[in-house]
């Protein structure tokens, strides 16, 4: 046959009736290769466990990569990518073990084309928290990002946590204290021996209680890498122990006797930034199973437009680094 009588792949494809894949065509624009090529915002049903050990439905999406380490080919095979997340993520028990699986087929599907790969999934975790005196209990949202990935054939996971936290502030709690003292003395200075009784009601009043510290609704946002010996994603624990190290977690269902406890705990942790971050480093440092750790604290202060906030590390040779940037988990 002749050069003229030949064909090319697609001619040849349409004579024996198979379908063209132009990805297995040479590349001949400009060569180089990609750290990573695949997609996001794929929306996955999944599965995954809460404290009281029950299976709750959520919503995740997921971002899908393998890097490209021939120049010369065209492109990877991302129907492979989105099969392998909707057999294996799609209504599966969300677990390290699982999410190591993924990333493993990742790169094995792309024999000859990549070595790496990466899995990220946001979500939402949902949880019924028990109110702080009474007998209730309401649903609480901590988001969340989950990632496994694969480089040199190493595989690692991190989890990004967010824990929102009631905080006042030291400083204007002492000037609010100060602001009560002239009050009191400027009501009882001039009476020589005080009435325990006339005190006692006086503080009942508005003019007994002439200030009060401000407080702000703030966020801890909290990187984790976790131990390969890790079975389950620690999220309730997680929280638990975040909440714990604060104590002044933000409440779903309140009573009076509820908002009444929580006025006591914020008074009880008053809390600079600077605070927060060092309480969530202590705890985070006994946990043997935290390869590594990274804290943003924001206290988006209702003093000011805007937000105070701390940045700590667990501060190990090539561990996280000390990027003060937020690290998205919507």
């Amino acid at each position: 046959m002749s050069a003229s009588e030949g064909c090319n792949d697609n001619n040849c494809a349409i004579q024996d009736g198979t379908m063209p894949d132009i990805a297995n065509e040479p590349h001949l624009g400009p060569n180089a290769r990609l750290n990573w090529v695949g997609m996001s915002d794929i929306e996955i049903p999944v599965f995954m466990m809460n404290g009281r050990g029950e299976k709750i439905q959520m919503v995740s999406r997921v971002q899908a990569y393998v890097n490209l380490l021939d120049p010369e080919s065209k492109g990877i095979h991302m129907s492979r990518l989105y099969l392998t997340v909707d057999k294996k993520l799609g209504m599966g028990l969300l677990s390290p073990k699982l999410l190591h699986d993924i990333v493993t087929d990742f790169v094995e599907s792309h024999e000859g084309l990549s070595d790496s790969a990466y899995l990220e999934c946001r979500l939402a975790f949902f949880e019924r928290r028990s109110s702080l005196i009474s007998d209730n209990t309401g649903w609480k949202s901590y988001p969340f990002r989950v990632i496994s990935s694969i480089r040199q054939g190493k595989i690692s996971t991190e989890l990004t946590l967010q824990v929102p936290y009631s905080s006042t502030c030291p400083c204007s709690a002492a000037l609010a204290r100060q602001l009560i003292q002239k009050g009191f003395q400027k009501q009882f200075a001039e009476n020589g021996m005080v009435d325990a009784k006339a005190v006692h009601d006086w503080l009942g009043t508005v003019e007994g209680i002439n200030a009060t510290p401000h407080s702000q609704r703030s966020v801890a946002q909290v990187r984790v890498k976790l131990d390969e010996s890790l079975t389950e994603l620690p999220i309730s624990r997680l929280v638990d122990e975040i909440e714990a190290a604060l104590q002044t977690p933000v409440q779903a269902a309140v009573k009076r006797e509820d908002e009444q406890e929580f006025a006591r705990l914020n008074a009880a942790n008053l809390m600079f930034c600077e605070d927060a971050a060092r309480r969530i480093f202590a705890m985070l440092d006994q946990d043997k199973t935290l390869l590594d750790f990274w804290v943003r604290i924001n206290h988006m202060e209702s003093l000011h437009p805007h937000d105070a906030v701390a940045v700590v590390t667990k501060n190990i040779e090539g561990g996280y680094r000390d990027d003060p940037r937020e690290f998205p988990v919507h």
